[in-house]
């Protein structure tokens, strides 16, 4: 029984390992060298790409006990490629509207940081009932829900041009499943807050990438 969860376990991590190395190395890549965004999943695109490669060629080499001519090798690269562009450019550009709490939030959300839009609908292949409730948002929204306006927020564009943060919807949903899509967020590398019982902007969870700008901001 055991050796079956352990085959389980690896499939599922094989897997899923080439899309957190995706996200994870654009979060790595913006926090630790402040690339510009679109080099940031570039970067991670990279990474990925050659993972993928890195597969292509085990199951090559299993079938064919060989490495493969030049031919070869370049149509695996193309593969990889293809998968990668179409993967992030569907999650980049395309969040459903049944994954938004309104209309209006379409044309916020591509104010968000390509990272976090990136990492949102990563989660939603999982989670096809998760709510975006908030992103690119300006003082006066404060004060139209009825709370102080605030100077700075990450909720705010920052000096590269996007929001660094957006929240999702707890509310009304189980709090094991609240629980993974926070873990999940945290394990990308995001940083996480849970505002309950939060008046007129309801019990969510606050997801943001590091500002350079603000680095200790949440």
């Amino acid at each position: 029984m055991f050796k079956i969860l352990f085959q389980i376990f690896k499939f599922v991590f094989i897997l899923v390992f080439p899309f957190v190395l995706l996200i994870r190395g654009s979060v790595f890549l913006h926090s630790q060298y402040e690339l510009f965004p679109w080099l940031c999943i570039l970067g991670g695109a990279l990474f990925t790409v050659i993972l993928l490669f890195i597969y292509f060629s085990f199951i090559y080499g299993s079938l064919s006990g060989k490495f493969g001519d030049s031919g070869s090798v370049k149509r695996r690269v193309l593969i990889a490629i293809l998968i990668v562009v179409l993967y992030a450019f569907h999650g980049l550009f395309y969040i459903g509207n049944k994954n938004l709490k309104n209309n209006s939030l379409k044309s916020e959300v591509l104010d968000v940081h390509p990272i976090l839009r990136l990492s949102v609908s990563t989660l939603i292949h999982l989670d096809k009932d998760l709510i975006i409730t908030d992103a690119d948002r300006m003082p006066e929204d404060y004060r139209r829900m009825g709370l102080k306006s605030r100077n700075h927020s990450l909720h705010y564009k920052q000096s590269n041009g996007y929001s660094h943060a957006l929240d999702i919807r707890t509310n009304y949903r189980n709090e094991i499943r609240n629980f993974l899509v926070r873990a999940y967020f945290q394990l990308m590398g995001f940083r996480t807050i849970r505002h309950s019982d939060s008046g007129t902007t309801g019990d969510h969870l606050h997801v943001s990438l590091m500002s350079h700008d603000r680095p200790y901001a949440k």
